[in-house]
């Protein structure tokens, strides 16, 4: 059901029952910025014991950066703290099952365990290997893992550990020579020296013959040549051969930016380097590389057969530019891979450098060319997320999360492709598929009564419909017990940080296993923010936004107007969640008490509401955000006593982006506002972001011209405030820098730049959290508060 405002959670509801007798302290800037200890430690992580009968979870210690492993018991529901020596027989995240869930393997700390599930059994397998991508061999005899670039498989009845597979991204030491007449010479005129080489040749030839009759020796390294490095690899789970994807080893990296840091323990500047700039560094394309264990046979498979991969989405762009056409296919990257249990086959997943196209194909043990078995095209980008796929226990069948219709939903495919078959449609994302233990049904999260409602979802693979297994409103993430009969849920609300219940896997009650809330926090008279639909004039669709405002408004008093504009461009903020703006959401409780309305839109580019909604800026930087801030601004105006002349925005990264935009391009609606850590001009950014939504800089400039603020800032009128730690590595000081530099050009003076010497891009220290939060509220209430309305502006 769609609340009218933000429902607090069932169990936010009880701590604040239980503690409206308190005398909560009045609200202060200092207490909303102390550090977050105050607020009570979320569940950082959970997951299940092996034995289904117990949890765990990680939660930080008050008062220190370590963090605690918790215990507890599903049967009384007793807590407890792990103790040092008791870790090493407790049970870590992310493990894996063979066929039977008779067994489990799991890495903690870099070491490869296996647990018995019938005895309870533990079995450490490997030491000091720093062992990831644990696996169960084909026949159930072995269990594989990586050191490094190496594949190692341990023999689960002898306990042995031998090497697999070593690819190595060097020169093959046995390989013949290139011609070269001058050493041809010195062999035929030196006796000593042919034949010291005829006696290496035999040992050698005398080395394979051994290996190849002897099973208790270790196979040979797999040279692929010096020119490459290694970017990642698979084995098949039957140990026949082994995918190997590379990239070129000095690939033009472009120059590096550096970062000059002033405070110091030396007490001397130094100096980091920091990213290069989006165009500078192009990724490089991947070779897919097919190694036969057996024989050390290195096949190069080709991606010939992908569809549109010898397009060029850009060629009108390049040709209006100037630029040369992309010649042959377009280069790939292989974002992942992923086996079928029997080693037959793989789903390898590609994409376009140019992140316009997404492949998903099959690769054999056999055979050099890729099968197709999906595309995903976008004129605009392909989403960052929404990428999940794998195979369905017949070792046949694909299945895999798609964006196609709009919306990221379930599909399936065959081993020789063809169309998708659907398993879920409508206006909804799914995300974080996981199949069940039986593999009978898929469970996901689902955002089906509206779009920051996050429940867990599940769907049998036959034809049935999609049942909402939880009523919590903020699930944040799940996962399976090992038996597949129940559920552990970490979930959240509005003024409650990430807590964990568990509830059957066929739906049902959840039962709560912590309250982390501090009873002081819960103590505070917290504003409940309203979910609204605010009308769009741009768009059929609304605008989901959070807005806080007095319970009443007095008749014939217009209030103050604050925007806040969240970062990311790609999140989304208006959920039932405990927000990642936690501060922000306490500071607007502030603002509503001092007398003003808040409004925090999910405009155009926001995540949660499909494609379409995501790729409206497409090429359009600021443009479509800024038509829905103003939207906000005039809802606000003609539905709740809001005042047009008195108008404030603020925001942090993407959000300072924003602000600026307002307050250079629409001065008359935009009258004060703080821009945190904001990107000033889009060709100081990354590529991996910047390239999706604006190409690069040397074929769509105008793009990057039309998006950037400080080509506008011309336009400013009104009161800035600029907020920015010094050693941020994300969005680069620097921004701010060369935007002060352009203002001080301009002759503006309405504006100021607040500097933060030992803070990156998210601010750390409570003092600098304060300073920046009190700068802003200072820059509110002169510009737009109760004396600005007395015209004293």
């Amino acid at each position: 059901m769609f609340p009218v405002c933000i429902a607090i959670s069932r169990l936010a509801l009880l701590l604040f029952t239980a503690t409206s007798a308190l005398a909560a302290e009045p609200l202060t800037m200092e207490k909303i910025m102390a550090d977050p200890d105050w607020i009570g430690a979320p569940v950082e992580r959970a997951w299940w014991g092996l034995d289904g009968a117990s949890v765990l979870h990680e939660q930080k210690r008050v008062g220190s950066p370590l963090r605690d492993l918790h215990v507890t018991a599903l049967k009384d529901g007793a807590s407890r703290v792990a103790g040092d020596a008791e870790r090493a027989g407790l049970d870590a995240a992310d493990a894996v099952f063979d066929l039977r869930r008779e067994r489990a393997l799991f890495v903690r700390d870099g070491d490869l365990f296996l647990r018995e599930l019938r005895d309870g059994r533990l079995v450490q397998l490997s030491r000091g290997m720093n062992a990831s991508g644990a696996q169960f061999s084909a026949d159930q005899r072995q269990a594989q893992f990586r050191s490094g670039d190496d594949w190692y498989a341990v023999d689960l009845a002898s306990r042995l550990v031998h090497p697999v597979a070593q690819p190595k991204a060097e020169k093959d030491p046995a390989a013949e020579p290139k011609a070269d007449d001058l050493r041809a010479l010195q062999l035929e005129l030196i006796a000593t020296l042919a034949k010291r080489r005829a006696d290496t040749e035999a040992r050698r030839a005398r080395d394979a013959e051994l290996r190849k009759a002897d099973a208790t020796r270790a196979g040979v390294p797999v040279y692929l040549g010096d020119e490459v490095k290694i970017a990642r690899s698979a084995l098949s789970p039957d140990g026949r051969w082994l995918l190997v994807v590379t990239e070129p080893r000095n690939g033009d990296k472009g120059r590096a930016g550096k970062m000059p840091v002033y405070v110091t323990e030396s007490g001397y500047e130094d100096v980091e380097d920091v990213r290069t700039r989006v165009g500078r560094n192009p990724p490089a394309g991947h070779a897919l590389q097919r190694v036969e264990l057996a024989t050390g046979k290195v096949e190069t498979l080709t991606f010939d057969a992908l569809s549109g991969i010898d397009v060029d989405p850009l060629a009108d762009l390049r040709k209006a530019a100037g630029k040369d056409a992309l010649k042959g296919q377009r280069p790939v990257r292989v974002d992942a891979i992923r086996f079928s249990d029997d080693g037959s086959r793989a789903a390898v997943q590609l994409r376009a450098t140019d992140n316009k196209d997404r492949w998903i194909a099959r690769a054999a043990a056999t055979g050099t060319a890729l099968v197709p078995l999906h595309r995903l095209t976008d004129a605009a980008w392909i989403n960052w997320n929404f990428n999940d796929f794998g195979w369905l226990s017949d070792n046949r069948t694909l299945w895999l999360l798609s964006e196609e219709s709009g919306y990221s939903h379930l599909y399936t495919v065959g081993e020789k492709g063809g169309r998708a078959r659907a398993l879920t449609q409508g206006a909804w994302e799914v995300s974080s598929p996981q199949l069940s233990p039986d593999g009978s049904r898929f469970f996901f999260l689902c955002n089906r009564a509206w779009p920051g409602d996050y429940e867990v979802c599940d769907k049998a693979l036959g034809k049935s419909a999609v049942r909402e297994l939880t009523a919590l409103d903020g699930v944040e993430d799940f996962s399976v017990s090992p038996d597949g009969k129940q559920l552990l849920v970490r979930h959240s609300s509005t003024y409650v940080p990430a807590q964990i219940s568990v509830l059957p896997a066929t739906g049902g009650q959840a039962r709560a296993l912590t309250q982390t809330v501090n009873p002081d926090f819960a103590a505070y008279p917290w504003i409940a923010p309203r979910i609204e639909q605010v009308p769009s004039t741009q768009v059929k669709a609304p605008l989901w936004s959070k807005f806080y405002r007095p319970e009443t408004l007095e008749p014939g008093k217009t209030y103050p107007i604050v925007l806040f504009v969240h970062g990311a461009g790609y999140t989304q903020n208006t959920h039932a969640r405990y927000p990642y703006y936690f501060r922000e959401q306490m500071f607007h409780s502030l603002l509503v008490q001092q007398g003003y309305l808040v409004l925090d839109i999910d405009y155009r580019a926001s995540e949660g509401y499909g494609r379409d909604w995501r790729t409206a800026i497409y090429r359009r930087f600021g443009e479509p955000e800024l038509e829905d801030l103003i939207d906000g601004v005039n809802w606000l105006v003609a539905e709740h006593q809001g005042d047009a002349g008195r108008v404030g925005v603020y925001g942090g990264s993407y959000g300072g982006f924003m602000s600026l935009i307002a307050l250079f391009k629409a001065p008359e609606v935009f009258h004060a506002g703080a821009a945190l850590r904001p990107v000033t001009d889009w060709t100081q950014y990354n590529h991996g972001y910047t390239a999706n939504i604006l190409n690069t800089p040397d074929i769509d400039p105008a793009g990057y011209r039309s998006g950037s603020p400080i080509f506008f800032a011309e336009g400013l009128k009104g009161d800035l405030l600029i907020a920015h730690g010094m050693m941020d590595d994300n969005v680069f000081y620097q921004d701010s820098v060369r935007l002060a530099q352009r203002l001080i050009e301009l002759k503006k003076e309405r504006w100021e730049l607040a500097s933060y010497p030992l803070e990156r891009h998210g601010f750390v220290e409570p003092d600098a959290w304060l300073d920046e939060y009190r700068r802003i509220f200072a820059l509110f209430e002169r510009s737009i508060g109760a004396k600005a309305a007395d015209g004293e502006r």
